[in-house]
């Protein structure tokens, strides 16, 4: 810990955003489930 090199706050900031787009993903995915297949019509 404690490593201020610019490279680990840029890796540090790029993870941060991931996360947050990861979260809305999730977030939409909840909001909005996928639509279910269509349902094979049997004989």
């Amino acid at each position: 810990m404690g490593d201020k090199s610019p490279k680990a706050k840029d890796k540090a900031k790029k993870q941060d955003t991931n996360d947050k787009k990861q979260k809305k993903a999730d977030a939409d995915a909840k909001a909005k489930p996928a639509p279910a297949p269509p349902a094979k019509k049997g004989k």
